[in-house]
């Protein structure tokens, strides 16, 4: 899974990607508002790791842009933010797929727990596409059966 990593903070961007690294990601990153919607567009990342405070272009309007644009809209975008948990319902209800706190992923030195913490919301992710996907095969097997039908008019039917 290839993660888009958006997080100005040098220290923090490095301590997340190591995390993820160490968990089996693929990860790349991005510094600033701007360089993560050209990254997203290029890459199409599985997901995408947005810091709400962002040089260049802000957190909330990199969403709103991802969410705005065809080739971004279906990337599920989780919020990483030191910003309190209030503005949670506020950035789901814009598109994004969950919100966690900074300050929770490395509650002290040397502990990360970012990869723990986005197993469910990626499970969550996955179950999702995978209902989605069967949903379509089951559409287009109906979409088969009213094609099948239609050999019941005699305008269709073979003359012997």
């Amino acid at each position: 899974m290839r993660i888009l990593l958006v997080e100005d903070s040098r220290v923090i961007r490095r301590e997340n990607q190591a995390a993820l690294l160490k968990a089996g990601y693929e990860v790349v990153c991005a510094e600033d508002g701007e360089i993560a919607l050209q990254m997203a567009q290029e890459l199409t990342p599985d997901l995408i790791l947005l810091d709400m405070i962002l040089p260049k272009i802000n957190g909330p309007e990199v969403l709103q842009q991802l969410k705005k644009n065809p080739a971004t809209s279906e990337i599920p975008v989780v919020v990483v933010s030191s910003l309190s948990e209030k503005n949670r319902d506020k950035l789901i209800q814009v598109g994004a797929e969950e919100y966690l706190e900074k300050n929770e992923l490395m509650p002290s030195r040397g502990v990360n727990l970012l990869p723990e913490r986005l197993e469910p919301i990626i499970r969550n992710i996955h179950d999702r596409k995978e209902a989605s996907k069967r949903n379509t095969v089951d559409d287009s097997s109906e979409e088969f059966v009213e094609i099948g039908d239609l050999d019941e008019f005699e305008e269709f039917k073979e003359t012997e």
